[in-house]
């Protein structure tokens, strides 16, 4: 039996935010959000990582993360570049953006042999969701048989504006239906709310199922990410090609449509930060900080 393997997504430049998220320190220690999200895994039993970076940032990414964790977990690096493109495609001359978080997990196809979980390098789930991410893929699902966690909206809001977020319809026997893109959410005192055109709001329960992108999936996910690339590539060329992106939710749900897999929902109780904008850093600091002084991480993760 292998291992499940943890995947991170490490190689987004972060635009909004302003700097490299994934080498930004939040910790008293100097730990970044990626550190957080390790230790996690680990103590929910995962002893495999794939970071997916770039070339650019690799030496500093292992010098500010990967080398906290080669002495506890089997580690391997994946560059994601914009030229790493399946059937001899090319990039277009002036593209400079990433291809996106399925392209990603498609340059680190030859480092996957397992079941696999997706997360977000920039991302802080908290332990409950690694535990139940872990539980499902050890049994070793079969092909097809992918999950999500699923997070409660009202653990998932900002208090700098609004966010968007995938909304799931899920079955009552726990599945994923489908997810629907509400790019403008907010807080208020009347609980969350959506607006689609900024003008006239809805609301949304607190409670309403959210992905907050960490997937779990066995391996033939891969052949999908290969045979969905080139018609991904045909229709960016002719309508955006110097900024569409091939994303993991996008593929997941075309995959449900033609019922092809299906998508276990695994609920988590856990509250996620996240940093967007600038502006989150404190805030997610602040977090951190209270979850240290509440024992939920000890004082200096590597020490």
């Amino acid at each position: 039996m292998k291992e499940p393997i943890l995947t991170v997504l490490a190689a987004g430049i972060g635009s909004r935010f302003g700097g490299l998220k994934q080498m930004t320190p939040f910790g008293a220690h100097g730990e970044g959000i990626i550190d957080y999200s390790l230790y996690d895994a680990m103590r929910a039993g995962f002893k495999r990582v794939v970071f997916i970076v770039n070339n650019k940032i690799k030496d500093d990414f292992h010098d500010f993360i990967g080398k906290n964790v080669e002495n506890r977990m089997e580690v391997t690096y994946v560059c994601q570049e914009l030229d790493m493109l399946p059937d001899g495609l090319k990039p277009p001359k002036d593209r400079v953006k990433p291809w996106g978080t399925g392209h990603a997990v498609l340059c680190a196809r030859d480092a996957i042999d397992a079941p696999f979980c997706v997360i977000n390098g920039d991302d802080l789930y908290g332990k409950s969701a690694y535990e139940k991410m872990y539980n499902y893929l050890i049994k070793q699902p079969k092909a097809g048989e992918y999950s999500m966690v699923g997070f409660e909206l009202g653990n998932t809001l900002s208090e700098y504006g609004y966010v968007s977020r995938g909304v799931c319809d899920v079955s009552d026997e726990g599945y994923l239906n489908s997810v629907v893109e509400r790019l403008h959410i907010i807080t208020s005192v009347d609980g969350p709310l959506y607006t689609l055109d900024s003008k006239t709001y809805y609301a949304l329960p607190a409670d309403t199922t959210v992905s907050m992108n960490m997937w779990g999936f066995t391996e033939d996910y891969l052949d999908h990410l290969v045979n969905g690339f080139s018609h991904f590539y045909k229709e960016a060329m002719a309508t955006n090609p110097l900024k569409a992106e091939y994303l993991l939710p996008n593929i997941v749900g075309a995959l449900l449509k033609e019922n092809k897999v299906s998508v276990k929902v695994l609920p988590s109780s856990d509250k996620w930060y996240g940093v967007t904008n600038a502006s989150d850093q404190p805030y997610v600091e602040e977090a951190i900080r209270k979850m240290t002084a509440a024992n939920i991480y000890p004082d200096g993760l590597w020490k």
